[in-house]
């Protein structure tokens, strides 16, 4: 009987496999080598933070949060597998149950994206708290302090609209918890309109302190917080907010756009994922793998047999309605930069319910290399923010000038110019590009459902099971918009309110 590591929990693969976004780098902004230094996750006494070292293995321990099981893997997950894009694949039976739209608040894989938020919004914390009282000199020169801060506070402005875009209104944590006082650790969700509120503020704070680049390692640059990616933050949130404002969204577009870091997009789309070209000119922020203990296992999980070394079945399947999508539009290029087909020995039940059935993988990451892959991630990337200002500058009724942003992006799959005419054919347009140029990225979820268009799209889809040939049924509601508030942790804190439609 074959081992079958799909059964294997993939958080501890996560504990043996992992990475550290800085490669434990992050110094100080001069002309001297980084500093190497540990993370700091928790603080054990009071004299824990006291030098500028300590503050950057503060900042480097909240930047290790991106090691976690959300942001190698659960983000696609409920992203794309939980849109029109892929299927589950594999037989984990959570992963199924959110492709199936079939959320539950006892989920696992909920619960353990809400803990490593938080988690990840605690370090931050810990950096705007202790850093400001460290009497050190160094952090004084080259305003370094200021970066620091300017640098967690992007960081928990990035975790919250994780956390806000998913669930909704959570509950606001913006300092370490030192108690067991109930009132510290059992608090109530506050409104959507606050989480975004405070993100914002997060966010005006970050752009007052952070550089437009770190110095010429591109590496750098491209892994830490920057101007350039708190602009493109900005821009996103001001798409997604409940009073989407984008008179904003194009200010901070246009921002990302004029900075100093020179922000280009590539000539040649498949550079972007041949696994030769990160830290590339296109790229605003990316999650720095390098393999070995600092590597995405990712790949393992969605690359086929040829390229992963082993046989059994694969997860995030990219589905029949997305391939149609790329056909429909004669898009080879990005295409075949981001499917490869291969024939599998199982069946499935989507692309040919027999053994030895051609059917695609999900081949933006490209390289598995036995759980340690160094395929990378995008955080942002410019071609997200030029498709989100052709949006703004098309819901302002600017629409010649969308048709320039969004044929930007088709030019250079070698598509023509968009056949689109008025203000709602440009709308489906610039949605649809957006699915061809990010599919696999961790957007398409967001997308429909900020333009109020996933019970409509996901409930139109006509995808045949092959092993009964009738039409799935995903039942998707307004409820649905919303994940369920994990009972692990409504049972941990009674003041957590559930979101409506579940129990």
């Amino acid at each position: 009987m074959k081992s079958n590591p799909k059964n294997i929990s993939i958080m501890k693969i996560k504990n043996i496999i992992h990475y550290i976004l800085v490669g434990a780098t992050i110094g100080l902004t001069s002309c001297d080598d980084f500093l190497d230094l540990d993370p700091i996750s928790e603080a054990t006494s009071g004299n824990a933070y006291s030098t500028a070292s300590d503050a950057e293995a503060a900042l480097t321990g909240a930047y290790d949060s991106f090691q976690s099981e959300y942001y190698i893997w659960d983000n696609i997950i409920f992203n794309d597998v939980i849109s029109d894009n892929y299927y589950a694949g594999g037989d984990n039976p959570e992963v199924i149950a959110v492709a199936e739209l079939n959320f539950s608040p006892t989920n696992g894989r909920l619960f353990n994206n809400w803990t490593q938020l938080y988690n990840a919004i605690s370090k931050a914390n810990v950096v705007l708290q202790k850093v400001p009282a460290i009497n050190d000199l160094k952090l004084d020169q080259n305003n370094r302090r200021e970066q620091i801060l300017g640098e967690a506070a992007f960081l928990r402005a990035f975790h919250y609209y994780q956390l806000v875009k998913m669930w909704g209104g959570v509950p606001l944590v913006l300092e370490p918890v030192a108690s067991l006082d109930p009132a510290e650790t059992q608090l109530p969700r506050s409104s959507v309109t606050e989480v975004y509120a405070q993100i914002i503020r997060d966010l005006e704070f970050a752009l007052e302190r952070l550089p437009e680049v770190y110095g010429p390692s591109q590496s750098v640059n491209k892994a830490r917080a920057t101007s350039g990616s708190a602009n493109a933050l900005m821009a996103t949130v001001y798409a997604h907010k409940p009073d989407r404002d984008y008179q904003k969204v194009l200010f901070y577009a246009q921002e990302v756009e004029k900075s100093a870091a020179g922000y280009r997009l590539l000539q040649n789309f498949a550079h972007l994922f041949d696994g030769n070209h990160y830290n590339n000119d296109e790229s605003i922020m990316e999650i720095q793998y390098t393999g070995d203990t600092e590597a995405n296992w990712g790949p393992q999980l969605l690359l086929p047999p040829s390229i992963s070394g082993d046989s059994w079945r694969k997860f995030v399947v990219p589905s029949v309605n997305l391939i149609n999508a790329f056909d429909a539009e004669g898009d080879v290029i990005r295409k075949n930069a981001s499917f490869l087909f291969e024939s599998v020995p199982w069946a499935d039940e989507f692309w040919g319910n027999t053994v030895g059935s051609s059917i695609p993988f999900a081949f933006k990451w490209k390289s598995a290399n036995g759980w340690a892959s160094t395929n990378r991630q995008y955080i942002f990337r410019l071609a997200d923010i030029v498709l989100l200002k052709a949006e703004a500058l098309n819901e302002l009724d600017q629409l010649e000038s969308a048709r320039i942003e969004l044929n930007r992006i088709r030019s250079r799959a070698g598509l023509g110019d968009t056949p689109a005419s008025n203000k709602n054919e440009m709308r489906l347009a610039i949605l649809n590009e957006r699915r061809l140029e990010l599919c696999q990225e961790a957007r398409r979820w967001d997308d429909l459902r900020r333009l109020n268009m996933a019970v409509e799209v996901i409930n139109s889809l006509n995808e045949i099971d092959l092993r009964t040939n009738v039409r799935v049924d995903f039942n998707m509601t307004e409820n649905k918009m919303l994940l369920p508030i994990p009972q692990q942790e409504r049972n941990r804190n009674p003041n957590l309110s559930q979101n409506p439609g579940y129990n």
